[in-house]
């Protein structure tokens, strides 16, 4: 089973909205690292950091990446930034890994109106290009984490709240 709605599907058209092509690529929350072998195998330059770090994936902070500023062309990250419990400093740390005009893509559960999520986003010096709706993919996901017993901490942080499932892609200003 894949580790975020809409598996790769969703991150195929997350990459599509972005019109993105193969480049420097960091997926920030990375798991398992099953976005990045997705991103190797389009011929991206992919690399992965996450908490628990796998094979092949950097086990780090994303709050504090160890990478210099600006190295790379895109960030991606799919259910990590918003339920970080810090979205704000998980956004400004992909500011300042990306140059002006580099490219933020995200698909994240959110527990509050599209709006504040856009507001935040662009608090941390990003221009919203491509903002859509995927709740839908968000309720299937929950629906067969809790039916198959595989509901992770975001379904569990989930229960019980109003939540929206979001794609962005967004520039560095």
């Amino acid at each position: 089973m894949t580790r975020h709605p809409g598996g790769e599907a969703l991150t195929k058209k997350l990459l599509e909205l972005g019109g993105l092509s193969p480049c420097r690529v960091l997926d920030m929350g990375a798991g398992d690292g099953e976005t990045v072998s997705l991103l190797r195998s389009l011929g991206f330059d992919a690399v992965g950091i996450d908490k628990n770090g796998t094979d092949g994936i950097v086990r780090g902070d994303f709050f504090r990446c160890p990478y210099p500023d600006r190295s790379f062309d895109a960030v991606l990250s799919e259910c990590a930034f918003f339920v970080s419990g810090d979205p704000c400093a998980a956004l400004r740390e992909a500011a300042r890994l990306l140059p002006p005009g580099g490219k933020l893509l995200v698909s994240d559960v959110n527990f509050e109106k599209s709006e504040g999520m856009k507001a935040t986003i662009t608090s941390a010096g990003f221009r919203v290009l491509v903002f859509e709706d995927e709740t839908d993919a968000w309720r299937k996901y929950y629906i067969e984490c809790l039916w198959n017993g595989t509901a992770d901490p975001i379904c569990t942080y989930a229960r019980g709240r109003k939540c929206g499932y979001y794609l962005a892609v967004c520039e560095r200003i």
